[in-house]
């Protein structure tokens, strides 16, 4: 019976391992880089190959990221196990990297609206397939002190919960907060249920002393502002 194949089948000097250790991170290909997380290959092929399949495959890293579990096991050598690694990893470099470039954005320039709003943060939400919930606090001047991520999936007001919701703002000891979230659909328009969640919402801030000032729906192209509809 055949072994599977491993980064070890190759020799010392050239497993990306030893080059990292040798060179740095940066000094690794792509190809590399996704060896080192997968791992292990399967019966008659190296974990390289496989790292350099799903390179052709999806075209690029970006490409690896936006993949779906499903369309990841589509490639021989990954499975259920090296799908989900290879996600929490892209979601890991995602986070770190949209919290980073927010903060960044967010202190060059004063967000006074929710087109600002909306210009912060549609490139980090509006392509994900999946409604994200997010909560924006600032403080009583209106510094933005920061972004969390506080519900994913279709957002309905049973799932949606206040005590979630402003868990994030009051650690960061905000005095006002924006929620937001994405449509998928592409439409911005709000739906019944974004009705319910944002009157929920701003009824909860009222007895916690954190107030609602708006809640923007994102899409790719354009945004709802509940606070410039008049609807908080």
């Amino acid at each position: 019976m055949s072994k599977s194949f491993t980064i070890h089948d190759l020799p010392k000097s050239e497993r990306p391992r030893e080059r990292l250790k040798k060179l740095g991170s940066e000094a690794l290909s792509a190809q590399e880089l996704l060896a080192l997380i997968l791992g292990r290959g399967v019966r008659g092929e190296s974990i390289s190959l496989t790292a350099q399949k799903l390179l052709s495959h999806f075209g690029s890293l970006e490409g690896i990221m936006n993949a779906s579990l499903e369309d990841l096991q589509s490639i021989k050598g990954v499975g259920l196990a090296k799908a989900s690694q290879l996600k929490a990893c892209f979601e890991i470099a995602r986070r770190v990297f949209t919290k980073n470039e927010v903060a960044d954005e967010a202190k060059q320039k004063e967000i006074t609206s929710a087109k600002g709003i909306y210009e912060l943060i549609k490139s980090k939400i509006s392509n994900y397939a999946k409604e994200h919930l997010l909560v924006l606090s600032f403080d009583s001047r209106n510094k933005f002190l920061g972004m969390d991520m506080v519900s994913v999936g279709t957002l309905t007001a049973n799932l949606v919960h206040p005590r979630e919701t402003f868990d994030a703002a009051i650690r960061r000891h905000a005095g006002h907060i924006v929620v937001a979230h994405n449509h998928p659909s592409g439409d911005p328009q709000p739906s019944e249920d974004d009705l319910e969640i944002t009157k929920r919402l701003v009824e909860s801030g009222k007895i916690l002393g954190i107030e609602v000032i708006d809640h923007v729906i994102v899409t790719e192209n354009t945004f709802f502002s509940f606070k410039e509809k008049e609807l908080i």
